[in-house]
């Protein structure tokens, strides 16, 4: 899998938003054992330490070095450097594979392949993505818009177009269960941010670090002066919301 962060590693494990507690609840409730729980492309470790919370420990892979440099430590979590399709685990000795915000640039015949050999009988595949952030300020979300879309728009990755789909036309391995609870309240990260951290959580974007790469500038100066004029005293903090896709198969 190409390393897609290492330009903006630094950027991604202190500017990422948080993944909400209701979230991880789920996932332990859909999961019969916690023993062992795979976090694959873990980036920064923010889920793997999250899962920690649940289950008595926590295997964290990713293809980045760079982004493994960055990770949270906890004593539950052990991170190594591995491929999604080849995690080095044990057969069946994980009760359930958790994957945020990275599907879309895995070999996903190969990986599913490797959740079939890993995963124990019963155990759970829980893949998540957010969509784009918004916040409660109407001219700030066109300024991010036409970020996204016209500056960092030529640099995605074609697979970003998964995103944009939240994962929906993705044929995920085994039977998916029916998360009913989700319909009547979908899942949600919401963050209080001041303008600094929104813009740091920019320079965290893949294309961004393909832009700067190919223009060697700051990503965000054609927006800089337009965002500093919405978003007001660079201070105050703003709420900013990413609506959440949550996805969970189980293994017979």
């Amino acid at each position: 899998m190409t390393d897609h962060f290492k330009n903006v590693a630094q950027y991604y494990g202190e500017f990422r938003p948080k993944y909400p507690q209701r979230l991880f609840e789920l996932i332990t409730e859909a999961t019969s054992e916690h023993q062992h729980a795979w976090d694959c492309a873990t980036g920064s470790g923010q889920a793997a330490v999250a899962l920690a919370g649940f289950f008595e420990r926590v295997t964290a892979t990713d293809a980045s070095a760079a982004q493994l440099e960055q990770s949270e430590p906890h004593w539950k979590v052990a991170y190594r450097v591995a491929p999604a399709e080849a995690s080095g685990l044990a057969s069946r000795s994980v009760d359930a594979i958790t994957v945020a915000q990275a599907l879309h640039w895995f070999p996903l015949d190969a990986f599913f392949q490797e959740c079939e050999r890993v995963l124990k009988p019963g155990g759970i595949l829980a893949i998540w993505t957010y969509s784009l952030l918004m916040s409660q300020k109407n001219s700030i979300n066109q300024i991010i818009q036409h970020y996204y879309r016209n500056i960092v728009g030529p640099y995605w990755p074609p697979q970003r177009a998964l995103v944009d789909d939240c994962y929906r036309s993705i044929q995920l391995p085994f039977k998916e269960l029916n998360l009913a609870e989700l319909r009547a309240t979908p899942l949600a990260i919401q963050e209080n941010w001041t303008l600094a951290h929104l813009k740091g959580y920019l320079r965290s974007w893949s294309a961004s670090g393909y832009l700067q790469q190919a223009q060697y500038q700051d990503p965000l100066e054609s927006i800089r002066e337009e965002l500093d004029t919405a978003w007001g005293e660079a201070s105050q903090e703003k709420t900013i919301t990413w609506p959440l896709t949550l996805r969970i198969t189980k293994k017979p």
